[in-house]
């Protein structure tokens, strides 16, 4: 008769957690992805100009007799909103012609004071000005930080310790 070898376990097989010997697997890498897309692009800027433009699109809405109607009923109204909500967009999904797109969203938030119930009452046209404004004057081959750095380094180290002791 033919003695059966047990085959080994896996990783996590048969061992109880805590166990010698076992070391707890590692957590997905979602985080530092999210980071890296976010720290390649001007995000905060464009996210800022997306919520005042989808602001501004909301207080167009509400029933007030605020609302200034031009054109065809207040086609501008809802057509400035929406270039900034475009606007947004195109600076968190196309960072190269960020100078491009802040210039167009300071324009149209400004506009908005006009066209949509005083810039949504403000809010939006602020949130608008103010994320242009960090879009124009993102860099994005600057150095980092020495925190960033640093922490970046400790990211490093533990990646190249975890790839050592798994070969």
């Amino acid at each position: 008769m033919a003695e059966s070898v047990p085959e080994p376990a896996g990783p996590g097989e048969g061992v109880a957690e805590g166990a010698e010997g076992t070391a707890p697997t590692p957590a997905p890498a979602t985080r530092p992805v999210k980071r890296d897309w976010r720290g390649k692009r001007p995000f905060w800027g464009g996210l800022l100009v997306f919520l005042g433009g989808a602001e501004i699109l909301f207080i167009e809405r509400a029933p007030l007799p605020v609302i200034l109607h031009v054109g065809i009923q207040g086609l501008a109204g809802y057509l400035v909103p929406a270039v900034m909500v475009v606007c947004g967009l195109l600076i968190l999904f196309n960072p190269a012609q960020r100078l491009f797109y802040s210039v167009i969203g300071v324009l149209a938030s400004l506009a908005s004071w006009l066209t949509s119930n005083f810039g949504g009452f403000l809010i939006g046209m602020l949130l608008g000005l103010v994320g242009s404004c960090l879009t124009f004057g993102w860099l994005p081959e600057q150095p980092l930080r020495r925190g960033r750095q640093r922490r970046e380094d400790r990211r490093q180290e533990r990646r190249s310790s975890r790839a050592k002791v798994g070969v």
